[in-house]
């Protein structure tokens, strides 16, 4: 996984919808298993969200800790 992104996760906040305003890695699993079934956004965003998804879905949410812990 690239560092950059992994720290942009945990800065940049969701642009749009019902979470708006919400850091990406803080979305809940259930609006990322819809976007997953609906198609993530384009660009930077859908990687970006689809990242949260694959780190949530394989309990991975330690890998963000120690970034989240430096900001």
């Amino acid at each position: 996984m690239n560092p950059e992104i992994l720290n942009e996760i945990c800065i940049h906040r969701m642009p749009f919808g019902k979470y708006k305003g919400c850091i990406l890695a803080d979305l809940p699993i259930h609006y990322l298993e819809w976007f997953q079934r609906q198609g993530m956004p384009p660009g930077k965003l859908g990687m970006q969200l689809s990242t949260v998804y694959e780190i949530k879905l394989n309990g991975l949410e330690d890998l963000l800790k120690p970034i989240r812990k430096g900001l």
